[in-house]
């Protein structure tokens, strides 16, 4: 069985994010990039699935500019067997990616995606449930343990009111959470070994996937500052601020 894994270039979470000056998108000019750390999880788990003989071979995906074939080559020094980059644009939609992703699909035959939960940069939590919806195939999201036996896939989904056990069919599509596992380090012998593994390049027109943006950014702002606390003298005084300023009792 074959395992795809989209991974998505996004700014390092350690770095601060800072606005355009003319409000029209993110600072990404001499910024530390990384793999977005939900993909990190995602390839984590489909190198356990092959590790445990699940899995034949592990497939990591990019869509981006050509600095996205640097993510690649993250999932193939961490053990992914091969890489597929698609050139686009930075900022591409969730339903262009999720079309591109089921053109990837057809010809690779996949028996599972194992897509991150969200991208931290754009915080979309949608590219996964449209591939699924594309596909016609299951999915489970939010898992914080999968488990594979034979054509079924045993999920377990973090929601609001604690855990859902599902049990989906094979092809699917699941999208991980933070909890499913703590994706490993990649070795300096195994940096320099992916150097040499096979990563294909694509475009959009290749896969007959038009990725024309359909929303317009408008205008983007850093959020308002927060306020000072303060500190109240007793109680009473604590009860009447939150009552009459604050308003929340």
């Amino acid at each position: 069985m074959k395992v795809l894994v989209p991974v998505k270039r996004v700014i390092d979470y350690n770095v601060k994010v800072r606005v355009k000056a003319d409000q029209s998108g993110v600072e990404l000019a001499n910024v530390k990039m990384a793999m977005n750390p939900f993909d990190e999880i995602a390839v984590e788990q489909a190198l356990r699935l092959r590790e445990a003989g699940t899995a034949d071979e592990v497939i990591a995906v990019s869509i981006g500019p050509a600095q996205n074939q640097e993510t690649i080559r993250t999932a193939l020094a961490m053990g992914a067997d091969r890489g597929i980059h698609i050139e686009a644009p930075h900022d591409i939609e969730p339903l262009a990616v999720a079309k591109l992703l089921k053109a990837v699909v057809a010809q690779e035959n996949p028996g599972i995606v194992l897509v991150g939960k969200q991208a931290i940069d754009d915080d979309c939590n949608q590219t996964g449930q449209m591939l699924a919806a594309l596909l016609g195939w299951a999915q489970g999201t939010f898992a914080s343990a999968l488990e594979i036996a034979g054509d079924k896939a045993k999920v377990i989904r973090e929601v609001d009111g604690g855990l859902e056990h599902i049990e989906i069919n094979m092809p699917a599509i699941v999208t991980v959470d933070l909890r499913l596992n703590e994706p490993r380090y990649a070795s300096l012998p195994n940096i320099m070994k992916a150097k040499k593994k096979p990563l294909d390049s694509l475009t959009a027109g290749d896969l007959g996937v038009d990725i024309a943006p359909r929303l317009t950014i408008v205008k983007v702002e850093e959020p308002a500052a927060r306020a000072a606390g303060i500190k109240v003298g007793d109680v009473q005084e604590l009860v009447s601020k939150l009552k009459n300023e604050a308003k929340v009792i």
